[in-house]
């Protein structure tokens, strides 16, 4: 398999006046081309602060990540970024938003446009503005623009974590049609199980004190899932069973 993303020994310290925080420890990871991941863990174990060192965001740590054939040296249109609030521009209508700095004037521009307008579903609210979409709809707005470029890698932090519980399932369904249409690799952070289970190739589980990968569980589920099935349950419990020494992270986990 050709790899889309790797980690090699990243290590991440938070320094301040008084003391040192180690937050990741040593982490090795490989995602291949087209795959997706999830990662879950603990609160404050790192998943957040991994996905911005994947970004770009951040250049101070040890170690090596590479995308493609390039080594991570800053932010680039080879990664794309979702958080969990849209963030969008309140003055630009959906199109715009999504153009970002390119012309719609440019017919590839525009072309590229509609069909990502097209592909989150959004056809008729091309000059809609954001303070007229529900929470749902701006975060297709964002995942399109994320897809503009056609980054190699899609990275998500938390996208639908603000989102209520209809809406929340909804779009993951959504992600999961535009992952099997376009194949590009993803890599989500989430705190919800199920989300994790439901939509990922593998599940990367993260330990605390510091960050590092307790498990990589392969999600050998055919698409689509069914969460109510045995296996489903099975792997949940699992997974679950990997995390049972820190009960008081507990109440973190959607059930």
């Amino acid at each position: 398999m050709v790899s889309a993303l790797e980690i090699k020994h990243v290590s991440k310290t938070f320094k301040n006046d008084q003391e040192s925080i180690l937050v990741l420890k040593d982490l090795h990871l490989t995602v291949n081309d087209g795959e997706f991941v999830s990662i879950i863990g603990p609160s404050g174990c790192g998943k957040s602060t991994l996905l911005k060192l994947i970004a770009g965001l951040d250049l101070e740590f040890d170690g090596k990540i590479i995308v493609g054939n390039h080594q991570v040296s800053g932010p680039s249109k080879d990664r794309g970024f979702i958080f969990q609030e849209h963030r969008l521009f309140p003055w630009l209508n959906v199109e715009n938003n999504i153009s970002g700095n390119l012309s719609l004037k440019n017919q590839d521009t525009r072309k590229r446009v509609d069909d990502l307008i097209a592909l989150v579903k959004l056809k008729g609210f091309e000059r809609v503005y954001p303070r007229q979409l529900s929470g749902g709809m701006s975060q297709r707005v964002a995942i399109a623009r994320a897809l503009l470029r056609n980054p190699d890698v899609l990275l998500l932090d938390e996208p639908f974590g603000a989102l209520d519980a209809f809406t929340r399932t909804h779009l993951q369904e959504a992600l999961l049609e535009i992952w099997e249409r376009n194949k590009t690799t993803m890599v989500l952070v989430t705190h919800d199980l199920d989300e994790s289970l439901f939509l990922s190739e593998k599940v990367v589980v993260m330990d605390a004190k510091p960050g590092s990968i307790k498990a990589i569980v392969p999600i050998e589920i055919p698409y689509p899932r069914s969460r109510t099935s045995k296996s489903f349950q099975e792997l949940r419990s699992h997974i679950l069973n990997l995390l049972d020494h820190h009960p008081q992270d507990k109440e973190d986990w959607s059930i």
